[in-house]
Parts: C-alpha cells; sequence; structure tokens
C-alpha cells in the first residue's frame, strides 16, 4: 500500500520519532495527517491535523478514532522510559511503561480496527524496539513492555489478516532523541527509522530490522540465554 494519497494517524506525533514519521508521510504524499500527542501545543508541524491523544486515556482514544474516521494507517509510536529495573524499581512507574507501551497501542488497535475495516484494511506500525529481546539491569519496566509489544504485534496481525490489515513492527537500538540523550553508542536517525517503517508498510514486509544493533540481538535469538547474554553485553562492552 503506497502512502502517498492515503490517510494517516501517528501518536506522540509532536517530536522524536513521531515528528520524524510526520515528516516523511508528507515526503510521501500523504492526503492528510492526523498528528497526536497529549500536548496538542507542542505539536508544530505545519500542515496536519492535532490530535489531543493520550493513548492511556480511553476517551481520548474513543474521540480520535471518530475525529479519524478515514485513516488508512495508524502508527502507534507513543511510548516512555522511566529507567526502573523490575526487582527494586517503582511499581507505580513499571505500571506507566506497561500502560504507555503496551495497553496503549492496544487500546489504540482496537479502536481503529473497524476503521482500518471501512478503508479497506489498511496498515498498523507499532515501533517495538531491540529490547523486545533483551534487558539490562535499569531497562527491565521498558524490556518487559516492548516484549509485550512485539507480542501484542504478532498476536493483532494474525487476528486482523481477515480484514486485510497489514501490521509491521518496528525494531531498533539507540535512535538519536530525547530519550537517547546521554547515552553512548551508535544511533539512527529517526528520519532514518521512520523511512524504513514506511518502506516496510508499501512492499508488505512484516518486520523491520532498522539498525546494525536490532539485526545483531535478532540474530542471538537462537542461542541460550548464557551464550545470548555473553554475546550482548560483550557488544555493549560490559
Amino acid at each position: 500500500m503506497n502512502i502517498e494519497g492515503r490517510n494517516i494517524l501517528i501518536t506522540g506525533a509532536n517530536r522524536g520519532i513521531g515528528a520524524a514519521f510526520v515528516e516523511e508521510a508528507k515526503r510521501r504524499g500523504a492526503a492528510k495527517i492526523y498528528a497526536g500527542a497529549r500536548d496538542i501545543d507542542s505539536i508544530t508541524a505545519d500542515d496536519v491535523e492535532r490530535v489531543r491523544l493520550d493513548v492511556t486515556d480511553a476517551a481520548q482514544i474513543a474521540a480520535a478514532a471518530d475525529i479519524a474516521g478515514d485513516v488508512h494507517v495508524l502508527v502507534n509510536n507513543a511510548g516512555i522510559s522511566t529507567g526502573s529495573p523490575l526487582v527494586t524499581g517503582d511499581e507505580a512507574s513499571i505500571r506507566r511503561e506497561m500502560e504507555t507501551n503496551f495497553f496503549g497501542p492496544l487500546r489504540m488497535i482496537r479502536a481503529f480496527a473497524p476503521v482500518l475495516a471501512r478503508n479497506g484494511g489498511g496498515a498498523i506500525v507499532n515501533v517495538v524496539s531491540a529490547l523486545s529481546w533483551f534487558a539490562t539491569p535499569m531497562t527491565g519496566a521498558y524490556a518487559a513492555s516492548k516484549a509485550a509489544a512485539w507480542a501484542l504485534t504478532d498476536s493483532t496481525r494474525l487476528e486482523l489478516a481477515p480484514q486485510a490489515t497489514h501490521v509491521v513492527a518496528v525494531h531498533m537500538g539507540l535512535v538519536d532523541t530525547d530519550m537517547s540523550d546521554g547515552v553512548p553508542g551508535p544511533k539512527i536517525a529517526p528520519i532514518a527509522l521512520a523511512g524504513a517503517a514506511l518502506d516496510a508498510v508499501e512492499s508488505g514486509a512484516q518486520e523491520v530490522l532498522a539498525d546494525d544493533w536490532a539485526a545483531f540481538v535478532k540474530s542471538g535469538l537462537n542461542l541460550g540465554p548464557a551464550q545470548r547474554y555473553e554475546q550482548i553485553f560483550a557488544a555493549l562492552g560490559g
């Protein structure tokens, strides 16, 4: 499905990866771009329809589905990272990550699946992470939420196949955004990530390994845990 002439809704569209999706959708000739964010005044892009959208708020999601009833592509990008470990971290923060990174996309998909069906099937892009496949001591909550988002993507792909909705998982390492500011290591540009994701929509690919780190981590999933983590931590320099 070409992005040109289609309508697209992007969550977390005010900055970082979400703002890059807005620019890439424009470049590809999207007919209408719905830019969702909790604070619509923080959305600075021109030629978009701003939508007040907190993905943890069921009422705002329902309102968004009414407003954007002509959508062909849904991009579930909004997410948070609190840096919480699972054993000693604040439980409220852990729950907040799961609410945003797993239940948020789930609620969006449940609300927009009928919309996409009415409009011919369309596509859903879930911005997941290479951290869906491994964890570090200080990324326990984030990794757990992203692992759940990976399973969510696979499950909804199967459930929505009868209505011809194409579901894409996007995995990557560090992205050059505010969230990774101060974290050392190679970083993919947000616009490159958005481009790879929309390439998958247009080509029919179901999974995007957006950078070398995602490909590296995915390649080790056949290993046992000890060997897999030895390989990952060696690559991280730990």
